[in-house]
């Protein structure tokens, strides 16, 4: 089993990225996140778009966990690994993030 998905870049947290399922009009596909993970993440820019399979190795998640959650809930959040969230306390204080 495979999945198309989409990568972006978050601007609002260094290193936060957000995957989601490929589809051919791209506006609609944003228009349907949630409002609060938009919030999370401010604006995207696309990084790009990647074939993912459970044997496929990324740097920071595994893809099968990534492939369930873009299958049950439409995307998946790659956190910032815990060395940028240490040096950036702001990052641990900002109240625009709860959903």
């Amino acid at each position: 089993m495979s999945v198309k998905c989409v990568i972006y870049r978050c601007a609002k947290k260094q290193e936060m990225y957000l995957y989601i399922p490929f589809e051919d009009d791209e506006q609609e596909m944003l228009a349907r996140l949630p409002a609060g993970l938009v919030n999370l993440t401010g604006k995207l820019d696309k990084v790009m778009e990647l074939e993912l399979t459970p044997e496929r190795k990324l740097a920071r998640a595994l893809a099968q966990d990534v492939i369930a959650a873009l299958q049950t809930q439409g995307y998946y959040l790659q956190m910032p690994p815990n060395e940028v969230l240490k040096h950036d306390a702001s990052m641990l204080r900002d109240d625009s993030d709860s959903f």
